[in-house]
């Protein structure tokens, strides 16, 4: 894998808007992001195309992907900040220039519908990519907790995926070693099979949901979904993330109902990444173990910046 060098207070960070359009009260929140990052001692650049509205429901395409790439290629941006997520990231897929940015390494992140981008351009040029929290979202939190953990990744190198017991608990017990993989369950589905396919072997999946759009049958649909499509039967270990449904009803349990302990590999449950406050940052690509005996039950095994 590729890995994009660490960021440094002076840099500039790059803003696109890959999904959603920015408009309305998202361009005040977008403001807010570009004080609190530039008070931070970072420089902030918006993409040519951040406010654009073009298609009416958000950019184009075409519009998108330009941004995409030329943030990788100006030597003057060292992290690519996605704004905000939506419904339509993938539209990109055909008009990026992934050997641009492999040539171009740097930080990409942002969470829901940015890991469709993410995991694809990770699957495409071997780029380390990040899920975590977007732009927009560090004026918007009610706490800077996730804003704190994309300095500790990106800055200081620190591997930390959880402070304690209390993050995480066992699902199913067991130890694993794989590539981290995944993000938003819908979008992740939408990746199984087809062109724009990624390799789920021998990986650990991390997996969340937005749980007012997301009923649990839609839920269990998507998970029968992977099953059906024997991602359950490639990957390593599963680490699951937020989900909160007014049934109150976990994904722990419609995981379990979908895969009846038909698997071997280790299940995982924390509350540090999907749509919640709590965001870590979590790299697409790099190796991590699970192992349920520990407080802490999985652990980047190498770095994911240099």
């Amino acid at each position: 894998m590729i890995k994009p060098k660490r960021l440094q207070r002076g840099d500039t960070i790059g803003v696109v808007a890959p999904s959603d359009p920015i408009i309305n009260h998202n361009i005040e929140e977008l403001e807010r992001a570009r004080i609190i990052v530039e008070n931070d001692g970072f420089k902030v650049k918006y993409a040519k195309n951040l406010f654009s509205n073009t298609n009416k429901y958000s950019s184009t395409a075409k519009e998108k992907a330009d941004d995409i790439n030329s943030m990788f290629a100006d030597k003057e941006v060292k992290m690519i900040w996605c704004a905000k997520g939506g419904n339509n990231s993938n539209s990109v897929f055909e008009y990026l220039d992934y050997e641009l940015i492999k040539n171009n390494p740097k930080i990409i992140c942002g969470y829901s519908d940015i890991t469709s981008l993410t995991n694809i351009i990770s699957q495409k040029t071997g780029l380390v990519t990040f899920s975590s929290t977007n732009f927009k979202t560090i004026a918007t939190d009610q706490t800077n907790y996730s804003y704190k953990e994309v300095l500790k990744r990106f800055v200081e190198g620190s591997l930390e995926l959880g402070k304690g017991q209390s993050d995480y608990k066992t699902i199913k017990e067991g130890k694993a070693e794989g590539e981290l993989i995944g993000g938003n369950l819908c979008l992740t589905k939408n990746l199984v099979v087809g062109k724009y396919e990624i390799n789920f072997t021998d990986k650990i999946l991390f997996l969340e949901e937005l749980g007012f759009a997301s009923e649990p049958a839609f839920v269990s649909k998507d998970l029968y979904f992977l099953k059906q499509n024997n991602v359950f039967d490639k990957i390593k270990g599963l680490w699951l993330g937020n989900y909160e449904h007014e049934s109150k009803i976990t994904l722990e349990k419609i995981v379990q109902d979908t895969l009846e302990n038909q698997y071997n590999f280790p299940i995982i449950k924390s509350n540090n990444f999907g749509h919640t406050e709590t965001k870590t940052v979590i790299p697409i690509g790099t190796k991590a173990r699970i192992d349920t005996s520990k407080n802490v039950k999985i652990e980047l095994i190498e770095n994911c910046v240099l």
